[in-house]
């Protein structure tokens, strides 16, 4: 079949065979999207409003530190810094018109209905802070593409008898992208298709979480003395695999570099 530039790195990160072929695309994802914000898009207008308005995780915030790029970093964050100042300034003052409401309220009394809407009031200026702070630019664009990814990935596994061979031959997803491909399965497969891709994908994955569970299992008896001198076979990284399996790709090697 044809490819399309959709296709492409879906089927660079199967040829992978690593734990989790949407992991390794999801990572190659946040590495372009870490490095498009430093470079030369850090003065593109569109992208600082979008950064200005959503800023970075705590985890895309640390991996941008890492990065060679403070200057760009810098920039980014001084103006995300001002929007967020103006922000905290309204919640500010209507906290401090409630604050002003409920210290003339008598101790130990219920609180009168003006007492009570600005302990509200507080408690909704509260909320907005929180959502302020949890907002993520690149989470929300990974997010996207990786929507855009999940669908084509059907395409390809409808279409592409090659592609299918490979995935369901393969070492299957983590946890967390089995939830998420099998949501948009149902969107994108009829029942009969939906019915045929559930029952493969659970072979799939109960072959491989058996052989993850192995594995681990492998690796906790070689610390008992009467297994020091057995071989490891294949348990020497069994802890990141299974951490990798069971919450997505975080630790150990990268997806793309796993054997």
């Amino acid at each position: 079949m044809k490819y399309h530039i959709d296709t492409i790195p879906i089927w660079d990160a199967a040829r992978q065979e690593g734990e989790c072929l949407l992991c390794a695309l999801e990572r190659k994802t946040e590495l372009g999207e870490a490095e498009r914000y430093l470079g030369a898009s850090v003065m593109e207008p569109d992208v600082r409003i979008r950064v200005n308005e959503r800023g970075f995780c705590r985890k895309h915030h640390a991996m941008l530190f890492t990065m060679s790029n403070r200057l760009g970093h810098a920039l980014m964050l001084e103006s995300h810094m001002i929007e967020n100042r103006q922000r905290l300034e309204k919640s500010w003052t209507a906290m401090e018109k409630a604050g002003e409401q409920l210290k003339n309220a008598t101790l130990g009394d219920k609180l009168s209905g003006k007492a009570k809407s600005a302990k509200e009031a507080v408690v909704q200026e509260a909320r907005k802070i929180q959502q302020m702070a949890g907002t993520c630019v690149m989470c929300d664009t990974i997010q996207d593409n990786m929507l855009r990814y999940l669908h084509t990935f059907f395409h390809l596994y409808k279409n592409d008898g090659e592609f299918r061979r490979k995935f369901l031959e393969g070492k299957g997803l983590c946890i967390p992208h089995l939830g998420q491909l099998m949501e948009v399965a149902a969107e994108e497969l009829n029942a009969k298709e939906l019915g045929e891709f559930v029952q493969a994908v659970a072979v799939l994955e109960k072959n491989n979480l058996d052989r993850i569970q192995e594995d681990i299992s492998w690796f906790i008896k070689k610390f008992d003395y009467r297994f020091e001198k057995e071989d490891w076979k294949n348990s020497k990284d069994a802890v990141e695999r299974t951490v990798n399996k069971t919450r997505g790709w975080c630790v150990g090697k990268e997806p793309g570099a796993e054997e």
